[in-house]
């Protein structure tokens, strides 16, 4: 078995433990469809599709998938729709929204099955087959926001190589953190690691290890680094699981050898599986360029920080890409380790 197959394998036996509903606005996507057989069959989740009703049901009886495992909702007849238009006014209304906005806002798939997420009519949302990753966002965080010790939302991806696992953070949201950002996205980061089973090792990156260049970037990442720890520090005491260095080059970050002679008393050089990038720049262009040079399988991004989850899919994502989205989604909704 791949180590792909085993980390989605993984995720996938931890969602079956405890399904969540998990709402999909794009719920007429032939891709959408097929990934909800699968879905279904494996007891994966508790799906919700938005979508005209007999277009769905058309389109589920070609494929043999059973409608009854399912609930469809027909943007004809939203139900609750009037009290989904109320709780979007309320939540907008500061921003000087008028009545008719909200409704045309609410009639959008993507806004409804934001607000049922918001308001526990669902558990976790996956969108992005059709929408852009702004479209998908926009709306958690207008509706669901972020938690409360949270500035930014941000994401990150798996990245399943043959035979190992890495974390890479942020690769699509957050284009110039600060140094607090940045520290919270590297402690949150570390956490999303340890929901999933996975002990984190996290690399603070920079064209600078330890010092060897002086300037205005790896003088952020190094007061990141701090941070982050500070925080770590306040929330899990000497008890923590987590460890933080930085900042570190990619190559002394993850190249044993090279590790051990740049920072010879650094825990996390040479040995880290979470990688966290100065800026949108370097963690897109990096995740993308791996994972074409290196036929890595990237799974994101993967939203953090938010009250409730939501995650995007490419609009280039597979069935397979669907129902590990699914069952990580699930995972994260049940808030528990694997």
């Amino acid at each position: 078995m791949s180590h792909t197959q085993k980390f989605i394998d993984d995720i996938i036996q931890k969602a079956c433990t405890q399904p969540k509903r998990i709402v999909f606005p794009e719920g007429t996507e032939p891709r959408i469809l097929k990934a909800a057989k699968i879905i279904t069959e494996n007891k994966i989740a508790q799906l919700i599709l938005i979508g005209n009703k007999q277009q769905i049901e058309t389109s589920a009886k070609d494929i043999s998938l059973d409608t009854n495992l399912i609930t469809i909702i027909d943007p004809d007849s939203y139900p609750k729709f009037d009290d989904y238009v109320n709780e979007y006014f309320e939540l907008r209304k500061h921003k000087a929204i008028s009545t008719g906005e909200a409704i045309e806002r609410v009639k959008r798939p993507i806004y409804y099955g934001t607000l049922m997420l918001n308001c526990g009519e669902a558990d976790g949302l996956v969108s992005g087959a059709v929408h852009t990753t702004g479209d998908t966002i926009k709306p958690a965080l207008q509706i669901i926001k972020p938690k409360p010790d949270i500035s930014k939302v941000s994401s990150i991806f798996f990245m399943v190589f043959k035979d190992k696992l890495l974390i890479f953070g942020d690769c699509a949201i957050v284009e110039y953190p600060t140094p607090e950002e940045l520290a919270e996205i590297a402690v949150e980061s570390a956490e999303t690691a340890l929901l999933f089973g996975i002990q984190p090792k996290v690399a603070m990156l920079s064209y600078s290890t330890k010092g060897s260049a002086q300037s205005i970037s790896p003088k952020k990442v190094i007061e990141a680094t701090k941070k982050a720890n500070d925080i770590i520090s306040k929330k899990y005491g000497e008890s923590s699981k987590i460890e933080i260095d930085g900042e570190l080059q990619g190559d002394a970050a993850l190249v044993e050898k090279v590790g051990k002679l740049k920072c010879p008393d650094s825990t996390v050089a040479g040995k880290a599986n979470v990688f966290i990038f100065p800026n949108l720049d370097a963690g897109n262009i990096s995740y993308k360029l791996v994972e074409r040079l290196t036929q890595a399988h990237a799974y994101g991004p993967i939203l953090q920080g938010l009250n409730k989850p939501v995650n995007d899919l490419s609009r280039g994502c597979s069935v397979e890409d669907i129902v590990g989205i699914t069952a990580i989604t699930v995972v994260q909704a049940q808030g528990t380790t694997i």
